[in-house]
């Protein structure tokens, strides 16, 4: 059969030593989509994201049944090496975490370490990444400056702009607006609008509001389970389970 979707999730469990966090996940996502993930707290939806890039594996006493692909590839197989995973799937997460350099250093960062060490060929990749994270304009002119000096918003889509920087081929967002006012929130919002005619983006919102704002796809997580998933507007107007029509609603979670 040919794989389908730009990741595929099939029968995965994840366990925190004996907790189980997820269970029995089955969900396929495309490329090119924003695909939201919601639910209240402690349904599972960090604990997905990290699993997409095997952050997880960092965290003692963690296990998993059950099967991930990206590009049909399980990336829980032995071959896989994992900077190369977490380079194709880039995590930028709640609050900014600028590291403590320039503003041109923190996107300049990734691609030195992978060996990049030419001063015209990282010219180029900065100015590409922070054009795409839509801060190219409001930073070009300060680019020595140190990245502790932008706002929250501009911290942020420099945070977006470190992982565009490794070229990845998949972006998650866990609340990436959750400590922004309302202009940043926007501006962030309109940036993944962008940013999703080349890359596949999963994102945990910041709220319902935000998923209906930007997602093309929905996935409703609640005590660990998927309980439903589908187009937006399906989800948000005619969605099969009850709980899922409460949660939206605000009478559950």
């Amino acid at each position: 059969m040919p794989f389908e979707g730009k990741i595929l999730i099939q029968n995965f469990h994840f366990f925190y030593e004996n907790t189980l966090a997820l269970k029995n996940i089955n969900l396929r996502i495309d490329e090119k989509q924003i695909f939201a993930i919601l639910g209240p707290a402690r349904s599972g939806k960090t604990t997905l994201l990290k699993s997409l890039n095997r952050l997880t594996d960092l965290i003692h006493g963690t296990r998993h049944t059950g099967n991930i692909f990206l590009d049909g590839q399980e990336i829980f197989d032995s071959s896989i090496s994992l900077p190369e995973l977490r380079r194709r799937v880039g995590m930028v997460f709640d609050l900014p975490t600028p590291l403590p350099l320039s503003i041109f250093e923190n996107v300049a960062y990734g691609p030195r370490l992978k060996g990049q060490s030419q001063k015209n060929k990282l010219q180029e990749i900065v100015e590409a990444a922070l054009k795409a994270a839509a801060l190219w304009e409001e930073v070009k002119d300060r680019l020595n400056n140190s990245a502790f000096r932008l706002s929250g918003g501009q911290q942020q889509r420099l945070c977006i702009a470190r992982v565009l920087a490794l070229d990845p081929e998949v972006i998650m967002l866990d609340e990436p607006c959750s400590g922004l006012d309302p202009i940043s929130t926007r501006a962030i919002e309109e940036t993944l609008y962008e940013l999703k005619k080349k890359y596949t983006i999963v994102i945990v919102p910041h709220n319902i509001q935000q998923a209906s704002r930007i997602a093309d796809r929905v996935a409703f997580f609640l005590g660990g389970e998927l309980i439903e998933e589908g187009p937006v507007a399906q989800i948000f107007t005619k969605p099969q389970k009850k709980i899922t029509e409460d949660y939206l609603s605000g009478k559950y979670g």
